[in-house]
């Protein structure tokens, strides 16, 4: 993952730097940044290329970004942009059309087409997850998907709901992928841009039978994620969320080599290993963080710890405790 900040810059030359930024990892914008702000604008970009699909996590002080039919007639790379709000809000305006986004909301953003997008000016600091990707990659009529430009797909129901968890995700952990984790993903995010986006425009029946399925596996692995505390998260509970069967949930997951109970286990697993090891954790009790991550029982939780790891919680957190002493 490319990083690229503004920190290393004098204040007066971070602004410039930030434009420049601009143009070469996304497309040329005429950024515009209140002056009271622009000598000591702040700004950083992390950049994760999942194959043809761009993952770019932008942090930054408010400014706006101009894409104006100047700067189309100069340099047009036919990429469609999704925007998800990770913090902060931000508004856009394309073809007459405003939409104010919060966080988890997506949002459209055509290249080829004059808009304005603007990051909250009451927000100190706001992060923005954009995924560039060629128009020609979405199976759907370009004709139709420009229809989406400046609509707001909310975070608060249906599809874009789902795909806004898997997108939040992907920006929380964009630092921890490996190159193989990039390679799977690049097939899995387009999918689900896809059915988001399809299911937006009402035009389901056109997206592959085989990326529906995929994105819903990938919406689902999200979805427990975000639920992993939740004690009482189970194949009922995961089925009802993405109105789907519980029969067809336990395929999805046969599909995938795994049983639905035995990939919640392992998250849950991981994110107690996790904590364990963590140094500014140590006044936190084996069994507290055992039930943040929602293990009930405390005896289940020590034979399920030492069945994956080979080391009781308590062996583990001595050991961990013990590097980070050294």
């Amino acid at each position: 993952m490319d990083v690229i900040s503004t920190d290393h810059l004098p204040p007066g030359e971070r602004f410039d730097f930030w434009r420049d930024v601009n143009a070469k990892v996304l497309v040329p914008y005429d950024l515009r940044c209140d002056p009271q702000l622009e000598r000591g604008f702040r700004g950083r970009v992390d950049v994760n290329g999942f194959g043809v699909v761009q993952a770019i996590l932008i942090t930054s002080m408010p400014h706006s970004v101009h894409r104006t039919p100047k700067l189309i007639r100069q340099a047009d790379p036919e990429v469609f942009k999704l925007g998800c709000m990770v913090r902060g809000a931000g508004m856009i305006v394309q073809d007459r059309q405003r939409a104010d986004f919060g966080v988890g909301e997506l949002m459209l953003f055509d290249t080829s087409r004059p808009y304005v997008a603007e990051l909250h000016p009451h927000v100190p600091v706001s992060q923005l997850l954009l995924l560039r990707f060629p128009r020609t990659l979405l199976p759907l009529p370009v004709r139709d998907v420009r229809k989406l430009g400046a609509v707001r797909l909310p975070a608060a129901g249906g599809v874009a709901a789902l795909s806004s968890q898997f997108l939040l995700q992907l920006a929380r952990r964009m630092g921890e992928l490996s190159p193989a984790d990039t390679t799977r993903l690049s097939t899995l995010t387009l999918d689900v841009l896809t059915v988001a986006l399809a299911d937006a425009l009402e035009t389901q029946a056109v997206v592959p039978q085989h990326s529906r399925r995929r994105a819903l596996v990938a919406q689902i692995h999200a979805y427990v994620r975000e639920h992993l505390g939740d004690a009482d998260l189970t194949p009922e509970s995961i089925a009802a969320a993405h109105h789907i069967s519980v029969r067809y949930l336990h395929k999805l997951f046969e599909e995938e080599e795994h049983t639905v109970a035995g990939w919640v286990r392992q998250r849950r697993l991981e994110q107690c290993r996790r904590d364990l090891a963590e140094p500014g954790l140590t006044g936190h009790s084996i069994q507290a963080i055992a039930g943040r991550w929602g293990f009930r029982n405390p005896t289940h939780f020590s034979q399920a710890f030492r069945s994956a790891y080979g080391l009781s919680p308590l062996q583990f957190r001595r050991q961990a405790a013990a590097v980070h002493a050294d």
